[in-house]
């Protein structure tokens, strides 16, 4: 419980790794990570949420996400993280990306808001985006799951 406890605490999840499951099915599907024990990054579309991963076992999570909107859909796949940026600001949007991480392309783990959708990036919380960026490294795998 301590573990669960820190990781809400670092993750900024406290009230979702708290709060109590509607039923223990839910629970554990809520628990059960989606992709590959290879990769280092895990997201699940359908449920906005993702992972972090290390040596085959969750690191944290699941963390709240938020993606693509209509138009702006975040690809399923597998991908390499290629770079990150700290600072990064959108050429496109002309928008701060706070500690982001990109793997496909322009799309990008980073923080932002979890309840907007994206123009494709996966937006995490400031506390899970800064976690992102400490763990993750070029050349990571990233699986993004509908």
């Amino acid at each position: 419980m301590l573990a669960v406890t820190l990781a809400a605490t670092l993750f900024g999840t406290a009230g979702v790794a708290t709060a109590a499951p509607a039923t223990a099915a839910a629970a554990a599907a809520a628990k059960k990570m989606p992709c590959s024990s290879s990769v280092r990054a895990c997201v699940r579309l359908s449920t906005n949420q993702a992972w972090l991963m290390r040596d085959g076992e969750i690191v944290s999570g699941p963390v709240p996400i938020s993606h693509g909107r209509s138009g702006f859909a975040t690809p399923p796949g597998s991908f390499r993280v290629t770079y990150k940026s700290q600072d990064h600001v959108s050429s496109i949007y002309d928008q701060e990306m706070p500690y982001s991480v990109f793997f496909n392309g322009g799309i990008a783990f980073h923080q932002g808001s979890v309840r907007l959708k994206s123009h494709g990036c996966v937006h995490l919380t400031a506390s899970a985006a800064r976690a992102f960026f400490a763990e993750l490294d070029p050349g990571d795998r990233v699986q993004v799951v509908a």
